[in-house]
């Protein structure tokens, strides 16, 4: 079958031609639902109509970008690349995945499992909502993803196997060095400043400061290959409840910089503690966050630095080359500089949000327009901050401390 972009009106008979989507169905006829509000793809809900509790996801990649139309054309062979993330999450932290039903790589289209029992993790942020097991859970997912991929446990050439399967994500990567680290720092046509931002958009645009920063992170995203990353981890990439923690599209999955997605996770958790202060100043719930970005942080370099002192052989290293003494100091090194490279990630993912394509709901969707006027100038002060000072970072507590006097930051 050649491809075609499905609707809820013919999704049934496309399902119903793989014969475990029909017996998982039992064969009832099925209600389709368009229920995704994504910025890049079409998600559907199919459940029988006989008994709703048995339900499955669909997505399925267009080829344009959703939130542009049309006229913004991308491939869709994106969803390529999103399936094999999901199966190499499978391998390698299948907790924390749901359970792929069906690929199609030729239609771009996944059948997946429906979390219907979970929220995305930005609504239930948003609801001022705790969740006890996420910071132990994420740093899981986090540590194995990223240790399981790199040179410090493959080989040359297994590293280079899998780097192949995923190093023509180019689309979504350029997606990235695009709406990440250029057009939201620019004049540029794709940009929201509403009238009242003007004079913070103004000067945004002249910070040659930030903007030299900036491009030396950009680089490392470029360059960088340091293990599989998701490459869009935000809260709205992540589905919680109050036991389980989900990873959910991974289409930007491509091999880059270890800090990549663990600052995009912390920037997004530092929105909400932004949007919180603005919003309520619930101050409880501020410290859980505040107390969640320090735990994923110190449960990720645990985990990860266990996970390390268990290979003895790897591409990078070779048993009896240095050591246990020395190897310390160097492991103790490298993850200081994870630490800073994440909170650069971290400072670019929270300041394109303010004035980029896509805003995030706990910042732009304020109603009241001082406030909102508010939650960005901080938003965007404090990812700047978090920019230019990241070389200043020795631990996760100096990354917390730039958040916490995230009103206190101007550009």
């Amino acid at each position: 079958m050649s491809y075609k972009i499905f609707t809820p009106q013919n999704l049934q008979d496309y399902l119903y031609g793989y014969e475990n989507i029909k017996e998982f169905f039992e064969g009832e006829e099925l209600q389709v639902q368009e229920i995704g509000d994504g910025n890049l793809n079409f998600v559907f809900r199919a459940k029988s109509k006989k008994n709703p509790q048995k339900s499955l996801i669909i997505k399925q990649a267009v080829p344009y970008l959703r939130c542009a139309g049309e006229d913004y054309p991308l491939s869709k062979e994106r969803m390529s690349f999103e399936i094999r993330a999901l199966k190499e999450y499978e391998n390698l932290a299948p907790s924390y995945a749901p359970k792929v039903y069906l690929d199609d790589e030729e239609m771009s289209l996944v059948v997946m499992q429906d979390l219907n029992n979970h929220i995305i993790l930005r609504k239930g942020l948003i609801q001022g909502k705790i969740y006890p097991n996420f910071s132990e859970q994420i740093s899981t997912f986090l540590a194995n993803t990223l240790f399981y991929t790199s040179s410090l446990y493959l080989q040359s050439y297994e590293k280079r196997d899998m780097m192949e399967r995923f190093n023509k994500n180019s689309e979504l990567c350029k997606l990235t060095e695009d709406f990440v680290f250029t057009f939201p720092y620019m004049e540029h046509e794709t940009n929201v400043v509403e009238e009242m931002n003007k004079e913070l958009s103004n000067r945004l645009f002249s910070d040659m400061e930030f903007k030299k920063e900036v491009l030396k992170l950009k680089y490392l995203f470029m360059t960088k290959s340091d293990a599989l990353l998701h490459g869009d981890l935000h809260t709205g990439s992540i589905m919680v409840n109050e036991k389980e923690t989900y990873v959910i599209d991974p289409e930007f999955a491509f091999f880059g910089p270890f800090g990549f997605d663990i600052g995009a996770l912390i920037a997004n958790l530092a929105s909400s503690y932004i949007s919180h202060t603005v919003q309520n100043g619930n101050e409880d719930y501020r410290e859980w966050i505040l107390n969640t970005i320090e735990e994923i942080w110190q449960k990720f370099e645990k985990k990860f630095l266990s996970l390390w002192s268990r290979q003895k052989e790897s591409a990078l290293l070779t048993y009896g080359f240095i050591d246990e003494k020395t190897l310390k100091e160097y492991q103790k090194e490298f993850m200081k500089d994870i630490l800073k490279e994440s909170a650069g990630f971290a400072g670019c993912k929270m300041a394109r949000r303010v004035f980029g394509i896509a805003g995030v709901e706990e910042i732009r969707g304020i109603k009241d327009d001082s406030l909102r006027k508010k939650a960005q100038k901080i938003s965007l002060s404090t990812g700047v901050a978090l920019v230019k000072n990241r070389e200043k970072i020795e631990n996760i507590k100096d990354l917390t401390t730039i958040i916490r006097k995230c009103d206190e930051w101007t550009i």
